[in-house]
C-alpha cells in the first residue's frame, strides 16, 4: 500500500520558507486537497468517491476520481481540521484525519488502495503541510500557532513574517523590505481585499496608522515573493495574503487584555539617558465564533482598541545642533515679536487606534458556500514632522495623521460538478484620511529658524499640512472558474478594481517663512517666503485632484499533474490593462515649451505576464520547485496624482522675490540680498506676520487668470514597470525531521520608473572629476530665463537594475516540546531611482548620483546584505493541563546603505533640485595634496577628515558610490512568556502573558540600537 503523506508534509517549519502563493487583486483565500488514487496493479481507481469534512463546522464537499485516477476539491476553508474519507465500492476505504490546509496551497493525498480482503478501513493522521514547501516559488506561511506564540509585541502580522529572513521591517518606519525591493511596491489583502496603502502615501505600507485589522481575526498569513500562478498580481516586491477565521459548531472566543507604562520601557541608550516621559498605555478586545445555525451559517467577530501613547524625540538638542538659548530665544520672540504661542517639547501624547470585523459563513448546500466580511479601522497618531538630529519642532508644528477605514467582501464558492467549479468575489472599500495641524485653527504659517551650530527649529503649523485631505474608494471583483480535464486543472477568470481618489495637497497657502539666523528671527528679517495656492481664487479646494481610473485583469492558466513522477507543471498568462476616463488640465504653456501634452494618463496602459512554475517531489523527502515569470503593480497612485494637482495653470506660486525690491535689506557688504524686513510689508487683512502674508504675494495669487508653476506630468510612452523573476528552490526533510531549504531568487527590473526634470541639460562641461555640468534651458515663453522643477515621470532608458536572493533555512519540533527554526538571507539588489517618496519633487531629488539626467544602476536603497533570523521554543505543562510556553525571536542584519555627499551645494553643479539647495551630489575624496581641492578648514579639521576618509576606507581621487557605505549590523531579541490559567468555568482557559521588546537592550543599553542614514526629502 502508498498512502504519501510527505516528510516535507510532516514538520511544523516556521522559518526561511518556501511554498505557497497568493495575489494582490484578489488573492487565494482558500486552501485545496488534491491527489491521485490508484488501485493495487497501479490503474486509475476511477469513480472512487472522496468526502472532504470540515469538522468544526460540518460542512461536507463530495467528489470523485476521474478516469486519470485524480481528484481536486478547492474552495476550502483554510485552516481545520478536516477528515478526508476515500470511499471505494471495490477497494478498502481509507480515511484521513486531523488535515491542517495552509492558504492557498494544495493538500498532497495520493494513494494505492488495497483489496479488501486485506483490510476493511485504512486509517491515516495527517499533520499540517511545513511552510517550507507545497509551492513554485519563494514564499512563508504562518499558521493560527505561529500567530498565538511568537512575540507580537505590536499585534501586528509584521511581527510575525519578519520571522522570514528575506523580510526585514525597518522598526524606525515600520515599512516592509522585501528582498531589497521598495516596499511601495508590495502588496496586503485581507480575505481578497486589498488593504496595502493603495495611494502610496504612508511608510508602513498600510492605508490606516497600524494594521487594520485585528490580530486575533488572522487564521493564517504567508507571504510570497515570487508566486508564479497567474492569479498573483498587483506588486512587484512581495505579497502578503491574510486569511480571517471563522465560526464553528462550538462556541469558542476570548478576550485580551495587555498594559505598559514608562517604568517598564528602557531609559538609555549607548549610556545616555533618555527620558521615556511618564505614560500607559492599554491594549483590550474580544473574539468569539459560534453557530447561528447548527452546520450551516456562523459568526465569527472580534473588536480590539488601543489606548496608546507616541513618544517624542528631540534631535536637535541632542546633537548640540540647537542650544536651548536658542530654544528659549525663539520661543519668546515668537510670543513678543509675531504674538504666537509657539508651543513646548512633550514627552508624548495619547493615541487611538480601534478595530471592528464581522464575518458570516453560510454553508448553502454541498455545492455551494458563501461568506460576507465587514472590516472597520479608525485610528490616529501624532507626528513632529520634522525630528531629524540637526531639527527641532515644537509641539504647535505637530500635526495629527488619521484614517478611517471601512471595507466589505462577499464571496460565493460553487462546484458545479466534479470537474467544474468557481469563485466569485465582490469587495469595496473606503479610506478617509485626515492630516490637519494640531495648532491649524491659529491659520499661522510655518518658520523655520536656522541655529548657529547648523540646527533648524521649526514652528507653526507644517508646510505640508495646511491644506491636506486624501479619501479614496476601491471596488473589486472577480470571477473565475477551474475546469478538471485528467489531468489538467485549467484555471481562468476575469478580475476588475476601481479606484476613485480624492486628493488635496497644497504646501504654503498659509505661507512658510526661513530665517538665516536666530537672531534674523527676533529681528523679523526673512531670508525666505513662500505663498502658494489656487490661480485666481486663493482657495486651495481649487488645486484637489479628483480622478478615478480602472485596471482590467484576464488570466488562463494550465496545472498539468505528471502521471510517471510526482510533478507538476503550471503555465499561463496574465493580462491587464488599465483604463481612466480623467486627465489633468491642459497647459498650453507647458505644450509650448516641451511640445507635448500634459495629459497624459495610465489610460490605455497593458502588459501580458507569461508565468510558468514546476513542482516535483523527487522522493517522499524531498520537494523541488522552479518557475519563471513576469510580474508588475504595486506603483503607488499618488504618482498618477501629482500630474492632476500640479498641472502648473491651476496654482499659483509667490516668493520673496515677488516683493517689492524696496523692501529687501542690506547685507554687510552694502548690497541687497534677497531679505526682507516682514514688518515693513503690508499684510493681508493688516495682518501680523506668520498669521497672514504679504498683500503683494496674495495679490500675484489673485490675479493670476492662469498660474506658470511647476508642472508634473506622465510621459505619453509610459510603461508599467514589471520585473521578470526566475526562482529554484528545494526542501528537504531528514529521517530525524530536519526540514532544509534552499531558495534562489533572481529579479530583473524592466521599465523601472524614475523622473526627470525637463527644464534642466548637460551643458557637455564637466568638472575635475568627471561629473557633468548642468544648466537652465532656456525658457521659450521668457526669453533670456531658464526653468527648472518640471517633472516627467517615465520610465529608466537602459538597464533598470535587477536582485538577486539566496536564503536557507533550517527547522525541527523535537518530542521534549522544544522547536527551533533558522534562517539566512543575502541579498544583492540594484536599481536606478529608489522612488522613496510620494512627492515628484523628492523623488527626483532623493537620490545620491553625480549625473541628475542618468544616475546610473546602484545599490538599492532597500538592500540588506545579510540578514539572520531564530526562533526557539519550548513547552511544558508544569501543572498538568495548562501549558506553559517559552518563546524567543532573534534577528541579526547589515544596516541600511547611504552614501557621502556635498552638503547643499547641487547648485554649483547645475543640480537645482530642492530649490537649489540639495545635497545630493556624490563626494569626491580628495588625495592628500589633491591640486583640485582647496580647503576652508584648519590644520585640525583637515587631519580630522583625513582620519575619517581612512576610517572609512573610502577610495581617494575618485568619487564615493552611491549607497556604497552601510550602517552598523543590528541585533535584537523578543520574548515571549504564556502560562494557561483555568478559566472562569469547566471547559474554559485563561493566559497570562509577557512581553520583552528588545531583550538584547534590556540586557545591554549599547546592544539593540538601531541606526540607519537621514532620509533626504
Amino acid at each position: 500500500m502508498k498512502t504519501q503523506l510527505r516528510k516535507t508534509a510532516l514538520s511544523l517549519a516556521i522559518a526561511a520558507c518556501v511554498g505557497v502563493s497568493g495575489a494582490a487583486m484578489a488573492n487565494e483565500t482558500t486552501s485545496a486537497i488534491k491527489g491521485q488514487v490508484m488501485g493495487p496493479n497501479g490503474n486509475p481507481a476511477a469513480g472512487t468517491k472522496v468526502t472532504i469534512l470540515h469538522v468544526p463546522s460540518g460542512s461536507v464537499k463530495t467528489t470523485e476520481v476521474n478516469d486519470a485516477g485524480y481528484f481536486t476539491a478547492k474552495g476550502l476553508r483554510v485552516g481545520g481540521p478536516y477528515r478526508v474519507v476515500v470511499d471505494s465500492d471495490v477497494y478498502a476505504d481509507q480515511e484521513f484525519n486531523n488535515i491542517i490546509l495552509n492558504i492557498g496551497n494544495d493538500y498532497p493525498v495520493n494513494v494505492s488502495l488495497e483489496p479488501q480482503s486485506s483490510m476493511e478501513q485504512i486509517v491515516v493522521t495527517g499533520a499540517p503541510i511545513s511552510a517550507m514547501s507545497g509551492g513554485t516559488g519563494p514564499a512563508s506561511t504562518f499558521t493560527l500557532t505561529d500567530l498565538e506564540n511568537q512575540p507580537a509585541i505590536n499585534r501586528d502580522l509584521k511581527d510575525i513574517i519578519r520571522i522570514d529572513p528575506r523580510i526585514t521591517i525597518d522598526d524606525s518606519r515600520g515599512s516592509i523590505n522585501c528582498g531589497g525591493g521598495n516596499p511601495r511596491y508590495n502588496s496586503l489583502t485581507l480575505d481578497g481585499v486589498r488593504m496595502n496603502d493603495n495611494f502610496g502615501l504612508s511608510s508602513n505600507g498600510y492605508p490606516t496608522i497600524n494594521a487594520p485589522f485585528s490580530f486575533d481575526s488572522i487564521e493564517q498569513v504567508s507571504a510570497e515573493l515570487a508566486p508564479f500562478d497567474v492569479q498573483y498580481g498587483g506588486f512587484t516586491s512581495c505579497n502578503i495574503n491574510a486569511v480571517t477565521k471563522s465560526g464553528g459548531n462550538e462556541l469558542h472566543g476570548g478576550i485580551f487584555f495587555d498594559y505598559t507604562n514608562d517604568s517598564m520601557q528602557g531609559d538609555s541608550i549607548e549610556g545616555e539617558d533618555y527620558d521615556a516621559g511618564n505614560y500607559t498605555e492599554k491594549r483590550y478586545g474580544f473574539n468569539v465564533g459560534l453557530p447561528l445555525i447548527e452546520d450551516k451559517l456562523f459568526l465569527f467577530t472580534s473588536y480590539e482598541k488601543l489606548e496608546g501613547v507616541k513618544q517624542f524625540n528631540y534631535g536637535g538638542l541632542t546633537s548640540g545642533s540647537v542650544t536651548a538659548d536658542d530654544l528659549s530665544r525663539v520661543q519668546t520672540a515668537s510670543q513678543s515679536r509675531y504674538n504666537y504661542d509657539a508651543g513646548g517639547m512633550p514627552s508624548s501624547s495619547p493615541i487611538e487606534d480601534e478595530k471592528i470585523l464581522v464575518k458570516l459563513d453560510w454553508n448553502i448546500n454541498e455545492s455551494h458556500r458563501a461568506n460576507i466580511i465587514y472590516n472597520y479601522n479608525d485610528a490616529f497618531t501624532i507626528s513632529q514632522s520634522d525630528a531629524d538630529n540637526d531639527e527641532l519642532s515644537l509641539s504647535n508644528h505637530f500635526y495629527e495623521q488619521g484614517a478611517e477605514f471601512t471595507s466589505i467582501v462577499a464571496s460565493l464558492y460553487s462546484d458545479w460538478s466534479d470537474d467544474f467549479s468557481t469563485e466569485v468575489r465582490i469587495g469595496k472599500s473606503e479610506l478617509d484620511a485626515r492630516v490637519e495641524s494640531l495648532d491649524a485653527a491659529s491659520s499661522f504659517g510655518e518658520m523655520q529658524i536656522n541655529t548657529a551650530n547648523g540646527g533648524t527649529i521649526y514652528i507653526g503649523p507644517d508646510d505640508s499640512r495646511q491644506s491636506n485631505d486624501l479619501n479614496y474608494d476601491t471596488t473589486t471583483a472577480k470571477f473565475a472558474g477551474t475546469y478538471y480535464l485528467d489531468q489538467h486543472t485549467i484555471t481562468a477568470g476575469y478580475e476588475y478594481e476601481e479606484l476613485e481618489i480624492f486628493n488635496q495637497f497644497v504646501q504654503h497657502t498659509e505661507g512658510e517663512w526661513r530665517f538665516a539666523s536666530v537672531e534674523d528671527f527676533e529681528n523679523g528679517i526673512a531670508s525666505s517666503l513662500a505663498y502658494d495656492n489656487a490661480a485666481g481664487t486663493n482657495n486651495p479646494t481649487d488645486l484637489a485632484a479628483n480622478f478615478s481610473y480602472a485596471q482590467h485583469t484576464f488570466y488562463i492558466q494550465d496545472e498539468y499533474s505528471f502521471t510517471d513522477i510526482d510533478a507538476s507543471l503550471t503555465f499561463g498568462l496574465r493580462y491587464d490593462k488599465y483604463t481612466s476616463d480623467d486627465k489633468p488640465n491642459l497647459n498650453e504653456n507647458y505644450v509650448s515649451r516641451y511640445g507635448f501634452s500634459n495629459q497624459s494618463t495610465f489610460d490605455g496602459v497593458d502588459l501580458i505576464q507569461p508565468r510558468v512554475g514546476f513542482q516535483w517531489y523527487a522522493t517522499d523527502a524531498l520537494e523541488v520547485r522552479a518557475g519563471v515569470g513576469l510580474f508588475s503593480g504595486g506603483n503607488p497612485n499618488v504618482w498618477l496624482s501629482n500630474s492632476y494637482s500640479n498641472d502648473g495653470i491651476s496654482k499659483a506660486t509667490s516668493s520673496i522675490y515677488d516683493l517689492s525690491d524696496t523692501y529687501f535689506v542690506l547685507n554687510k557688504d552694502g548690497e541687497y540680498d534677497p531679505f526682507v524686513d516682514l514688518f515693513i510689508p503690508q499684510n493681508v487683512n493688516g495682518g501680523t506676520p506668520g498669521y497672514e502674508v504679504p498683500q503683494e504675494l496674495y495679490d500675484k495669487v489673485a490675479g493670476s487668470g492662469a498660474g506658470d508653476s511647476n508642472v508634473n506630468a506622465v510621459a505619453s510612452d509610459f510603461e508599467i514597470p514589471s520585473e521578470w523573476k526566475y526562482s529554484l528552490g528545494a526542501t528537504f526533510t531528514t529521517e530525524n525531521e530536519y526540514v532544509i531549504s534552499l531558495d534562489y531568487l533572481y529579479s530583473k527590473k524592466k521599465d523601472a520608473a524614475t523622473l526627470i526634470d525637463l527644464g534642466l541639460m548637460d551643458s557637455g562641461k564637466t568638472t575635475f572629476d568627471g561629473r557633468p555640468l548642468y544648466v537652465g534651458k532656456d525658457d521659450v515663453l521668457n526669453p533670456g530665463k531658464t526653468r527648472s522643477r518640471d517633472y516627467l515621470l517615465t520610465n529608466v532608458n537602459g538597464d533598470s537594475g535587477d536582485s538577486s536572493v539566496i536564503s536557507l533555512g533550517i527547522s525541527k519540533q523535537y518530542d521534549n516540546g522544544v522547536n527551533f527554526s533558522f534562517g539566512y538571507a543575502y541579498t544583492d539588489s540594484d536599481d536606478v531611482n529608489p522612488m522613496n517618496s510620494s512627492v515628484a519633487d523628492s523623488n527626483y531629488s532623493n537620490i545620491a548620483l553625480t549625473n541628475p539626467g542618468n544616475p546610473g544602476v546602484a545599490s538599492s536603497d532597500y538592500e540588506i546584505p545579510h540578514r539572520f533570523t531564530l526562533t526557539l521554543g519550548y513547552q511544558h505543562e508544569f501543572v498538568d493541563g495548562y501549558a506553559t510556553r517559552f518563546n524567543l525571536f532573534g534577528e541579526a542584519y547589515k544596516g541600511l546603505p547611504y552614501s557621502y555627499t556635498y552638503n547643499s551645494s547641487d547648485r554649483a553643479f547645475g543640480d537645482l533640485n530642492n530649490y537649489g539647495y540639495g545635497s545630493r551630489q556624490l563626494l569626491y575624496v580628495p588625495l592628500e595634496n589633491d591640486p583640485n581641492v582647496v580647503y576652508d578648514m584648519s590644520a585640525d579639521e583637515i587631519n580630522e577628515f583625513n582620519d575619517f576618509i581612512a576610517s572609512e576606507g573610502l577610495e581617494r581621487g575618485e568619487i564615493t558610490g552611491r549607497n556604497s557605505q552601510n550602517a552598523d549590523w543590528f541585533v535584537k531579541f523578543n520574548f515571549k512568556l504564556t502560562q494557561e490559567l483555568p478559566g472562569f468555568m469547566e471547559g474554559h482557559k485563561g493566559e497570562a502573558f509577557f512581553v520583552i521588546d528588545n531583550l538584547t537592550n534590556l540586557l545591554n543599553d549599547d546592544w539593540g540600537v538601531l541606526k540607519k542614514r537621514r532620509f533626504r526629502r
